[in-house]
């Protein structure tokens, strides 16, 4: 699947990955895809449960690059 943008944030702990991707999101249009890759477990209950706050949507998650990438579908402003 493609995307339109990317948020590295490995190396980085919680809460970094999160406000980093909030923070990326906030500058997207809305249906625009972020990826973010993290290396923090806690991102994998974390980015998950932002999103769910947020109106954001999860689309997959995958091992890639040594990191997880997480592609979040940016929701309604």
């Amino acid at each position: 699947m493609e995307w339109d943008a990317e948020a590295d944030c490995v190396g980085l702990l919680c809460p970094l990955p999160v406000l980093r991707a909030r923070k990326r999101l906030l500058s997207m249009a809305e249906g625009e895809v972020l990826r973010v890759l993290a290396t923090d477990k806690m991102a994998a209950i974390d980015l998950p449960h932002f999103c769910a706050q947020a109106g954001h949507r999860v689309l997959s998650v995958e091992r890639a690059e040594g990191c997880d990438a997480y592609l979040i579908q940016r929701g309604p402003k």
